[in-house]
């Protein structure tokens, strides 16, 4: 009897002891399974706050407030003048017909917005804060002016007038003219030259260049001076796709082209002269080509002649360029002066991105970022910063988020301009603006005169940028360069840009946001 009630006491115990441990366990798993969701949950409300952020801004730049918007009939400019025949607006964003366009709404997903043909709202404010004078005292006051001494290459090394131009190819001639300020004038007949001699001369030596993460060819003409060449690789209405970060997605030869066009029509000249031209494989690449490019040549499935050459990532067989069957086009850009006549130095841009498919850059968390670069040189003093803010005016016109570094050349010193290059990543989203990449210009809140005054003649017109661009790239030997929408979203994108210079002088004094350099 004892034996039984010891054993039935022995089991009890057991089954107590067991359930007890049960308990411990599951209040123990409850509590990890709770910490790790508070914690899930605060990352994604980490992360969804970081993505708002960009969508917030671009809200904030693209809504357009109705106490300003003004009828055909309203004088909408300091000169009285009456609004060109094509000129049109939005309440929402500067949309266009038979369009729609993607912007980002509260919860971060993309609207459809239908565009509609209405007016120009007013921006008489804005003219007449870059027409103002009093802008010029303090500009002289707080020595941001633009130098007025500007050198050029053929200065600095002594090589002067009694040298004809009759003795120099096209590239020397521009290459000589390279001043401080810019890489070309505005009216120099030479970069005309260049871009007719880079389409026509018959080509005598291809061979690769190296570095780089795509295919790109030296091409050496028979006057002994080179280009650089970028195939085509889509057709102009193939869009980025959505699932690609912009440090993988493949270049574009036309947005090289486009970017040329668009960089002398803001007045900036300081990107390389390109153009576009069509060249048969067999005779202007096969029989030209070193032994190293030659091997990576083939004939496709469907009878095209093909090639990958060798580099970083998009060199192989799945990554090929190919003819049709043995016809490629693709874009030629001027090479720059040799480095020892004029060396360059590169400089890591301030709002470079991370390149990382999941951590941020600095200026992606950091609202007062441009505090920051304005105590670094070369940023706090001379014309760099206000430089940055020009490049970024550009890059987002195209849409281009690849802006890692830039260049100078070192014989001009601080007083540089910086060189735009590399715009192979432009113009892949003709629907969507990525308004981030205007961080320099909205959290600096800094516009040069002589920038917001262009954009202002190209937003009003009489003829806009658009149409201006359609008449430029014409010219081109591939045009159409761009698609209808692409156009069309230059338009758009401009009046984004100067939404967002008003939004700064709503916060700010004009002279802290305008700077003057314009007579």
């Amino acid at each position: 009897m004892k034996l039984k009630q010891r054993l039935i006491g022995g089991v009890v115990l057991a089954c107590v002891v067991t359930l007890v441990v049960l308990m411990e366990t599951n209040l123990r798993e409850t509590t990890i399974r709770f910490n790790v969701a508070v914690n899930s949950e605060n990352v994604v409300s980490s992360h969804e706050l970081n993505s708002d952020t960009h969508a917030t801004l671009h809200r904030r730049f693209i809504k357009r407030k109705k106490d300003n918007q003004v009828s055909r009939e309203t004088i909408y400019t300091t000169g009285n003048r009456s609004p060109p025949s094509n000129a049109i607006g939005s309440t929402e964003a500067q949309l266009y017909p038979s369009e729609t366009v993607k912007t980002p709404t509260d919860n971060t997903e993309q609207e459809e917005f239908k565009l509609s043909n209405t007016e120009v709202e007013d921006l008489s404010d804005l003219l007449n804060l870059v027409a103002s004078s009093s802008l010029r005292k303090d500009w002289i006051r707080r020595q941001w002016y633009q130098n007025t001494f500007n050198p050029t290459l053929a200065d600095l090394l002594g090589i002067t007038s009694k040298y004809s131009r009759k003795n120099f190819t096209d590239w020397e001639v521009f290459h000589l003219s390279i001043s401080q300020n810019e890489l070309y004038k505005s009216d120099d007949p030479i970069v005309d030259d260049l871009l007719s001699d880079m389409a026509n001369m018959p080509i005598v030596h291809v061979e690769q260049k190296e570095g780089g993460t795509q295919l790109k060819l030296i091409i050496e003409y028979d006057n002994g001076e080179e280009a650089l060449f970028k195939p085509m690789r889509f057709p102009r209405d193939r869009e980025t796709d959505p699932n690609h970060f912009y440090f993988v997605d493949f270049e574009r030869h036309n947005s090289e082209i486009a970017a040329f066009h668009l960089d002398r029509l803001l007045g900036f000249n300081r990107a390389p002269p390109v153009v576009g031209r069509i060249l048969n494989i067999t005779s202007e690449i096969y029989a030209l080509a070193e032994m190293d490019l030659l091997k990576t040549f083939f004939i496709s499935p469907a009878n095209n002649l093909c090639f990958h050459g060798r580099c970083g990532y998009y060199c192989d067989t799945g990554h090929a360029v190919c003819g049709h069957p043995d016809t490629l086009e693709g874009s030629f850009a001027v090479f720059l002066p040799p480095k020892g006549l004029a060396p360059r130095k590169a400089w890591r841009h301030p709002w470079r991105r991370s390149y990382h498919k999941r951590r941020k850059a600095e200026w992606e968390q950091n609202d007062d970022y441009c505090k920051v670069i304005r105590k670094k040189i070369p940023y706090k003093e001379g014309r760099r910063l206000a430089d940055i803010m020009d490049m970024a005016v550009l890059d987002f016109l195209i849409g281009n988020m690849d802006r890692h570094h830039y260049e100078t050349f070192k014989i001009f010193g601080k007083d540089s301009f910086p060189l735009h290059l590399d715009h192979g990543r432009g113009f892949g989203k003709p629907h969507y603006d990525e308004v981030s990449i205007l961080a320099p210009i909205y959290q600096c809140c800094l516009i040069r005169q002589s920038t917001l005054m262009r954009m202002l003649e190209l937003y009003l017109g009489p003829e806009r940028l658009s149409g201006l661009m359609r008449k430029s790239l014409s010219k081109d030997p591939v045009n159409p360069v761009l698609t209808e929408a692409h156009l069309l979203a230059l338009d758009r994108r401009l009046r984004i840009i100067l939404d967002v210079i008003r939004d700064c002088l709503q916060e700010k004094r004009p002279d802290e946001v305008i700077i003057y350099d314009a007579d």
